[in-house]
């Protein structure tokens, strides 16, 4: 089973994937925030920055993401993207972002399933390149999918990643698993989970179900900074006891792999001495650790009282006390 770390815009960028390979690992993919390829002739500024190969570790297997409507666009940022070394692009159809889908972008792109044909039609067409989507499943209500998943079903992508919301939905309630089982009966196309994993019984009950090859986590692996570790060892505990029980190598691949406050803090402070030197005010470095912690907080022993030392830390040097002692007392 491959696991993926899906893309959040502002968070996982080229610096957090990095600290986060360094001190954790896990995904077999990373996933890009996002770009949006316009008239300019190339790719520039911080959408690039995000992408050189040099500014990527070594150890992140990262995979660029697209968001356009227009093919001509999506094909010119692709071959940009692949002339940096990338075998594969995948699509954003899923971004619900009230500033993205009234242009028909993001989950806005799945309103007209005649524009995606013909959008498909001419990328395929033109780009040699491995090419998948990461989409919801409608725009208002899941019985859009059905056409959707037609459209889908007339092109070789190389995997369909479906987070079974629709974009009205936001990320709140349910995933709707109906509309996955449709997916799942239908689809022509190697698919992928998306969705509300936040533990690794969520994870089993997606793959119990599902004869699938890839999970992606977002959200549970930005709270969970080890839970790709902990699927993975559930995954290889399962052969072992299948194959090798009570074998030196059961024992051996059963080692402790939890993460102690030690490693979290390295893996704090590296991000916050990278964003240091990325940022350009102390206040924008506030802003974006303040960022990074709506997620580090949930490894804590309190969350809503890391979250509120943190929320009153107005200056670096309040900042930076209000950590030691998140570190010393809550973690």
């Amino acid at each position: 089973m491959k696991l993926y770390f899906a893309p959040l815009d502002g968070v996982t960028g080229f610096i957090y994937r990095n600290a986060f390979a360094e001190f954790f690992g896990g995904p077999d993919k990373y996933f890009a925030p996002f770009i949006s390829p316009c008239h300019n002739p190339k790719l520039k500024g911080r959408e690039i920055k995000d992408l050189l190969p040099e500014n990527n570790s070594k150890k992140v297997n990262l995979v660029p993401q697209i968001m356009a409507n227009n093919a001509e666009f999506f094909v010119k940022g692709a071959r940009q993207i692949a002339d940096m070394g990338y075998e594969e692009v995948n699509l954003n159809a899923g971004c619900p972002s009230g500033t993205v889908v009234p242009k028909g972008r993001g989950a806005g792109f799945l309103k007209d399933t005649y524009l995606m044909e013909k959008f498909f039609d001419e990328v395929f067409c033109k780009l040699d390149m491995k090419i998948s989507v990461k989409t919801r499943i409608g725009i208002m209500d899941a019985s859009e999918f059905e056409e959707i998943m037609e459209v889908y079903n007339k092109f070789p992508f190389e995997e369909i990643i479906i987070h079974p919301r629709t974009r009205v939905q936001l990320y709140k309630g349910e995933p709707d698993m109906k509309a996955f089982d449709y997916a799942y009966q239908v689809s022509k196309n190697p698919l992928c989970f998306n969705g509300n994993i936040f533990t690794v019984e969520d994870y089993e009950n997606i793959v119990s179900r599902y004869d699938i090859d890839s999970v992606m986590l977002g959200r549970g692996l930005l709270r969970n900074l080890n839970l790709a570790n902990e699927i993975k060892l559930k995954e290889e505990q399962k052969v072992n006891n299948f194959f090798v029980k009570n074998s030196i190598q059961h024992r051996a691949n059963n080692k402790d792999r939890s993460v102690s406050k030690e490693i979290i803090r390295a893996f704090h402070d590296k991000l916050y001495a990278d964003f240091s030197e990325e940022m350009s005010s102390d206040r924008h470095l506030l802003n974006k650790m303040i960022e990074m912690w709506n997620y580090l907080s949930f490894m804590s022993i309190d969350q809503h009282k890391c979250a509120k030392l943190i929320r009153k830390a107005q200056s670096v040097f309040k900042y930076e006390k209000a950590v030691n002692e998140i570190f010393d007392n809550l973690m």
